[in-house]
């Protein structure tokens, strides 16, 4: 190596940024980031001094170096179980006579698995780049390493690679996780990807998380793993990175709601005894000899994370041939169990019943069940019969909440989602709850009868399904009321979405009416009080709450009761803000 990069390399430094789990406070890992870059050289920046590396065709040779500093300094961590979050220049890709083996070498030397690193690939670059960034990430989950896809979302292939890579990991960029509580284009796109990411068996980490509204709602969209400034910033002396982080303990409690209905009931899971990764080929025949109504194992790491599954026919073939015995107790031959290992369909536990049973939908060549984890470490397996159980059991709960009539969510479900909206009340946007009320309903369920009643609430019910988003909550209260839940929207557009709601109903439910009616756009029939009078065809009344920080929950009830009395008088809708 040239004398300039031994002196640049001597100088270069690190700092570790903890990685943790979003539900725990736990740590998980940390991102080794280079530090002392502008004292070093006379680069700007990280990325001239890898430009100019690659420009002297030496980026393997300093990138090798690097790692050797960070591992080391990962082992001064006194913590157990610390993951090390490394970057790899995609370049690397192009580097040529590179030997094989170094890392793991570096990592013997330290005393550590494997397990203990995480490389990190970013989806940026040129096209070139991207492309050979499959084939790198596929060669180093073959030599058994983790990886993750770094900046995701950012680049040009981003959806392409999710698709093809098989990573353990994504990290979404910074740039989607700021501000996040106020976006709610940015929480849609998130969402998405972290629900694509669990249904092909991945990790997220969100990057950047600086307020505590950010890690609230990432934690809501159902993010792994979290990073950023309010948990710490990026730190130089090691000793300054802790096992657990009490900041973060402190916003868990203060966000603690009643018990969700939607976990998964711990009877439906078993524990099948796992093995861990270093385990011997001649340790897995043993296995399924002593356990042979197991037709599959699962397999750890050195800190019981689940890294994927083994099933028995896969090695039948080597366990029954003549030489099979001798052959898996043949070190060299059966030191790496990654060749039998395919991956494992699992769920974090605190994902519920509804996503478990999605995942599992989703991939249906995963037939036997589905595997569990608990902070990312191995916990269960709910086999197919327990699922079925499980999904039975769901469909009840769920039928006993519906209105028999809309199939809509019912008054437990509109009360636990007021309840879960008070508490999740974190943003100065706030939320929107808007009430809905037939007017003149009674009359006309009198003369035309309860059928047309039946199809006057349908049509209704309907409309609000074709013209609301599905991140708007739905709820039939019964009879002719339904409840609407706005989050993340301004009052302007909860607002058009109530008028556009009124004036379809009208158009559509004069069509129940004879045509005499119609014509003269109302009907005549009796009161309550059993005199003859017109009464107006069916519209339907609006009163809409707006729920801010500052809101005092007690003067709700009053408040709703006195504006949905006024709204019955009014052709639009009507809203106050508590």
């Amino acid at each position: 190596m040239l004398e300039k990069w031994i002196n640049i390399l001597n100088k270069l430094d690190f700092a570790f940024q903890p990685i943790i789990h979003t539900y725990t406070g736990k740590i998980y890992g940390v991102e080794a980031l280079l530090r002392n870059v502008e004292i070093a050289t006379e680069y700007h920046n990280i990325q001239n001094l890898f430009d100019c590396a690659f420009e002297d065709d030496l980026l393997y040779q300093v990138d090798l170096e690097l790692r050797k500093k960070a591992i080391k300094k990962l082992k001064m961590l006194d913590i157990e179980n610390v993951k090390l979050f490394y970057n790899l220049d995609n370049r690397i890709i192009y580097s040529k006579n590179c030997p094989q083996g170094q890392t793991a070498k570096l990592l013997e030397e330290n005393g550590l698995k494997k397990d203990a690193i995480c490389f990190e690939l970013s989806e940026k670059g040129s096209m070139i780049e991207q492309s050979a960034l499959s084939s790198m990430i596929q060669k180093y989950k073959k030599d058994g390493y983790s990886i993750a896809i770094d900046d995701f979302g950012i680049g040009v292939s981003g959806l392409k690679l999710l698709y093809y890579s098989e990573a353990n990991i994504i990290k979404l960029d910074r740039f989607f996780i700021t501000n996040i509580h106020n976006d709610s284009k940015k929480k849609l796109f998130c969402t998405s990807i972290i629900d694509m990411a669990h249904t092909m068996g991945m990790k997220v980490v969100a990057e950047g998380i600086e307020k505590k509204e950010e890690y609230y709602t990432c934690k809501d969209m159902g993010v792994d793993f979290i990073q950023g400034f309010l948990v710490q910033k990026p730190t130089i002396k090691v000793k300054q990175i802790e096992p657990i982080y009490k900041n973060i303990l402190k916003l868990l409690k203060q966000d603690r709601r009643d018990e969700n209905k939607n976990n998964i009931d711990s009877s439906f899971i078993e524990y099948i005894k796992p093995i861990n990764i270093n385990t011997s080929l001649h340790d897995l025949f043993l296995y399924f000899k002593n356990q042979p109504h197991n037709t599959f194992v699962p397999i750890v790491d050195n800190y019981d994370h689940l890294k994927g599954v083994i099933y028995e026919v896969d090695i039948k073939k080597i366990s029954y041939s003549q030489y099979g015995l001798s052959l898996a107790k043949n070190v060299s031959y059966s030191s790496n169990l990654c060749k039998f290992l395919k991956p494992a369909l699992c769920v974090e536990a605190t994902w519920g019943i509804d996503k478990t049973l999605e995942i599992y939908n989703m991939n249906q060549d995963h037939s036997r069940g589905i595997f569990v984890t608990k902070a990312n470490k191995y916990h269960g397996f709910i086999n197919v019969n327990s699922l079925l159980s499980l999904s039975h059991k769901r469909t009840i709960e769920i039928a006993k909440n519906q209105n028999p009539l809309t199939k809509l969510p019912g008054n437990n479900q509109i009360e636990e989602y007021i309840y879960k909206s008070f508490k999740q009340l974190r943003n100065e946007m706030g939320f929107h709850m808007l009430y809905f009320d037939f007017n003149d309903f009674k009359p006309f369920n009198d003369s035309y009868g309860f059928r047309q009643g039946d199809r006057a609430i349908l049509i209704f019910s309907e409309l609000l399904q074709k013209l609301l988003p599905s991140d708007v909550f739905i709820g039939h209260i019964g009879g002719d009321d339904f409840f609407i839940g706005f989050k993340e929207y301004d009052y302007e557009t909860v607002y058009e979405f109530a008028h556009t709601i009124q004036r379809e109903f009208e158009s559509s439910v004069a069509n129940l009416y004879n045509k005499e009616d119609r014509e003269r756009e109302f009907m005549v029939c009796t009161d309550r009080f059993n005199i003859q009078r017109e009464f107006k065809l069916l519209s339907v009344a609006c009163a809409i709450v707006e729920i801010g920080p500052k809101t005092v929950k007690k003067n709700f009830d009053f408040t709703l009761g006195k504006i949905k009395k006024v709204s019955k008088k009014a052709t639009n809708p009507i809203g106050v803000c508590l």
